[in-house]
Order: structure tokens, then sequence, then C-alpha cells
């Protein structure tokens, strides 16, 4: 008997996946205008190494969409694209030096070392402000964004949030954890 790599997905879950993706790609055309999903699809069968990633985002609550297509690559871009921060990555420091820096209160992981075993990346903060383009999010939460090397150095660490009909970026230090901050991913597939 073989063992199963536990990052693949059964037929049935990989089936589901699609079926999920498809139903969120039809209700949201305004996300990907000009792109097929039969086309993405298509991809996504091609590289099914990328569906346990995606499978990732969803059981997390990222509810992942197509939000562009790369000409020179030929890649789909995968954005989350939940209502709000996703709640299964929520109360998360930044990254792994900024939770060993907590002496007490730890939260139980942190974003960065989480995004890494999703196979997925924190969306940048311009990123972010590209899917804000797309509708409106984190109205109530707010999400870790992948930090500039100078600022991580000095000990910070910036999310950003929508309000007031705007998009805001802040900071805060790399230790710190909230209830309704998480983070947001990008899959290149």
């Amino acid at each position: 008997m073989t063992k199963k790599n536990k990052n693949q997905l059964s037929p049935e879950q990989r089936d589901e996946l699609l079926r999920t993706l498809k139903t969120r790609f039809e209700k949201n055309m305004n996300r990907h205008k000009g792109i097929e999903w039969a086309k993405v699809q298509a991809k996504l069968e091609t590289h099914t190494e990328k569906l346990w990633p995606l499978h990732e985002m969803e059981r997390t609550g990222g509810e992942p969409d197509v939000v562009g297509h790369d000409k020179k690559t030929g890649e789909y871009i995968f954005y989350d694209c939940s209502p709000e921060s996703p709640a299964g990555r929520r109360s998360f420091c930044y990254d792994r030096e900024a939770l060993e820096s907590r002496k007490e209160h730890k939260p139980k992981n942190n974003a960065m070392d989480m995004a890494d075993a999703m196979g997925i990346e924190l969306l940048t903060e311009e990123q972010y402000r590209e899917l804000q383009k797309l509708g409106k999010f984190d109205l109530k939460t707010s999400s870790w964004v992948k930090t500039p090397l100078e600022i991580r150095k000095l000990g910070g660490a910036i999310f950003c949030d929508r309000r007031y009909d705007t998009v805001f970026t802040y900071h805060n230090g790399a230790e710190s954890y909230y209830a309704a901050r998480a983070f947001r991913g990008i899959l290149r597939v």
C-alpha cells in the first residue's frame, strides 16, 4: 500500500474544490473580466500541485478567486477574496521571529509560517490595494501584508484594512496579534 502524500487531495476533495471555485468565479465575474473558467480549470488540472494551496485557502476561510492573468507567464492569479480577513488565520503575529520574541501569551502561529505551510504568499500592500478595487474587503477586520525588510528589521510589520471607503496601511510591532487580524494570500497557477 502506498503512503498518501498529506498535501494531496482525494478525488472527492478535488472535485468539490473545483465546483466551489467555479461557482465563486461565475458569481464574481467583475473580478476577472475576459478570463474563461474552462481555461482556468484546464490550468488547474495540468498543475494539480496547486490544488492543495487552494484547498488550504478555502479551508481557512479565504474564499480564493481568480483576480488576474499574467500574460507573460500564462499564470492565473488567485487572491483570498473573503469579505473579511480569513477567520481560520486570525490571532497570529507576523512571523517566527516575532512569535519567539513573545515571553507570554504567545499566539498559536504566525502569518508567514502559516502562509508558507499552505504554499501561498502574503499579499503585498500593492496587491492588497488592487484587491480593494474589486470590492470592499476588511470593513471590520484587518490583514497583515508582506512587510518591507527595512520596517521588519526595526521590529515592525504592516497591515491594511478598509474604513471610510478608504484603504489604510498601518504598523504594529510584529509580535502583536488580534482576533480581528489575519492575512490574505496570493497563489499563481
